[in-house]
């Protein structure tokens, strides 16, 4: 039987992609984390599967040198984009050198920059300083409880739901881009987590609300794809799917929240 490949055999480059999404269209992936999934949560929906690494440590994984490198091969291709996406495996804003990432690529593709992440590091200064430099920002908030948190993200110990709301209401006040907080809906909400949730969105005031539910399935085997130049429009992993609500309830839930913000709400289709 053969074995898996150990990370130094695997072919690593921290552009990947083109990834197509339903909200940001044809999407190109920068990963500023590395083959070692690194993340202050653990989320039951996570497609990376149990993180390797859970921590609130920020270092640089993957020098900026090698993520230029990574992106003009890839300019070189002329492929059509529609969006930058800094994500990959693991928390971005772990980063140390998230604002030079975020600097470098402006230099080098003119399509709008995006960085997903889960909150917890905004209340750092230098976090919020680096994120300024995108033109989206998604925020994570997918609980309206500290138990909901625990329950669904696991987070580092030194996390809990009140600094997390902290910190985006902070990058609010200072951030000129579009904030989107996005939201995955595992469950039924009740009425009391729908409202409690409805007075957080008037108080964080996002430009947006996007509705996740898990389209994608959740890996059970920690798994790296080897990445090279090649178009990657899906991917086979040996996983399990998550129960989340119907397309009735999700479209009720994000009329509800518009009608009472008057924000944009966006939610996932289900097939």
């Amino acid at each position: 039987m053969s074995s898996s490949p150990t990370p130094e055999k695997l072919q690593y480059s921290s552009v990947y992609g083109l990834v197509n999404s339903w909200r940001f269209g044809r999407s190109l992936g920068i990963d500023p984390i590395g083959i070692i999934s690194t993340c202050s949560f653990n989320c039951v929906y996570c497609q990376l599967g149990n993180i390797q690494q859970k921590t609130t440590q920020r270092q640089i994984f993957v020098p900026t040198s090698q993520i230029i490198s990574d992106l003009q091969r890839f300019v070189r291709r002329e492929v059509p984009i529609d969006v930058v996406t800094i994500s990959g495996s693991g928390e971005p804003t772990l980063a140390l050198n998230l604002g030079e990432i975020l600097a470098a690529t402006k230099e080098i593709i003119k399509q709008p920059k995006l960085v997903l992440t889960n909150s917890s590091l905004l209340g750092d200064q230098s976090v919020r300083d680096a994120l300024a430099l995108a033109d989206i920002v998604a925020v994570k908030l997918d609980a309206v409880s500290s138990n909901q948190l625990r329950q669904i993200n696991q987070p580092s110990e030194t996390i809990d739901l009140p600094d997390i709301l902290r910190g985006i209401e902070q990058f609010r006040q200072e951030y000129q881009g579009c904030m989107v907080i996005q939201t995955m809906v595992l469950s039924s909400w009740t009425a009391e987590m729908q409202a409690h949730y409805i007075h957080l969105i008037k108080s964080l005031q996002p430009d947006e609300i996007k509705l996740d539910i898990p389209s994608r399935f959740r890996v059970l085997v920690d798994q790296l794809e080897s990445r090279d130049d090649e178009i990657v429009e899906s991917r086979c992993y040996s996983c399990q799917n998550l129960q989340s609500i119907s397309a009735e309830e999700l479209s009720a839930m994000a009329q509800k929240i518009y009608n009472v913000t008057k924000k944009p709400v966006r939610y996932a289709p289900i097939a």
